[in-house]
């Protein structure tokens, strides 16, 4: 981690990582990127759809490959790269046939290591297969909800999960948020812990670096009109005035509240919900 002297008020207290010691130096590949154009939160009708995006400085699209539809091909990480669209470092892959492909990086990866995604591969970090093969206790990321349907979880920087049963056909996941899901035990994972632990260490240091990330401020309820949200209004400042905090939509929102669907279809899926709060 890279602590800055306060030179200036934002420099005080400045945290951020050590690009230079992480990555490899290398620019990114051409023929995987791609423009994109930004939206801003809004719809095809120019309304904001989602809120606290907008601005932000240019960026280019990585084509990160999370299917690893390339099965029993050795490959190759020849980069260790910087995406902007994710907290997590990316490698550039070079398949024994020669195709190039960027994967998401394992904790520890190194410029010259390999991997591969096989039935039969062996449990070593970044290697892929199904999760019925993986021993309980294992640490895993990139992880597939459906065979052939692409990784969904575990693919933020530092994040993992753990196996903690093999039965009947399915595998139990304990999930960073505490919860503990049934996955069918024929799709696929990562073994290892995503890279860029140190992530959650940044400090922004000032508001202005947020909105180069194109995030845009955030207003209290408690500090709009009543009209605007069910926190608002009152003299002076005041408490929200509700037993339960709500969304501006009137939702329940934070503070250790549900606000899972109570009819969600992947509800059969999960042994244990995640604990929330303090408790967590």
């Amino acid at each position: 981690m890279k602590h800055y002297k306060p030179t200036t008020k934002s420099q005080r207290g400045r945290v951020s990582l050590n690009y230079r010691a992480m990555l490899s130096g290398h620019a990114p590949t051409k023929s995987l990127l791609k423009g994109g154009r930004r939206m801003g939160g809004r719809n095809s009708f120019g309304r904001i759809t989602v809120r606290h995006q907008g601005g932000g400085h240019k960026q280019r699209h990585r084509d990160v490959d999370f299917r690893f539809d390339k099965k029993n091909i050795p490959a190759r990480i020849a980069s260790i790269e910087y995406d902007p669209f994710r907290s997590a470092f990316i490698g550039l892959a070079v398949y024994r046939d020669g195709e190039k492909r960027y994967v998401l990086l394992p904790r520890g990866t190194k410029v010259g290591d390999t991997f591969i995604v096989s039935d039969s591969a062996p449990l070593t970090t970044g290697n892929r297969l199904p999760m019925g093969k993986i021993p309980v206790g294992t640490f895993v990321y990139n992880i597939e909800l459906k065979p052939g349907n692409g990784a969904r979880l575990a693919r933020s920087a530092g994040n993992h999960c753990e196996i903690v049963v093999q039965d009947a056909g399915y595998t139990h996941l304990k999930l960073p948020s505490t919860e503990v899901r049934r996955i069918i035990d024929t799709a696929w994972a990562s073994i290892g812990e995503v890279s860029n632990e140190e992530h959650r260490l940044v400090v922004i240091g000032k508001a202005g670096r947020n909105r180069w990330k194109g995030v845009r401020p955030t207003v209290r309820g408690t500090a709009m009109n009543p009209v605007d949200h069910p926190h608002g209004g009152g003299e002076g400042r005041q408490g929200r005035g509700l037993r339960r905090a709500k969304t501006m939509w009137g939702k329940p929102s934070g503070k250790g509240q549900k606000t899972r669907h109570p009819k969600k279809y992947s509800n059969v899926f999960i042994i244990s919900r995640r604990k929330v709060g303090k408790r967590k």
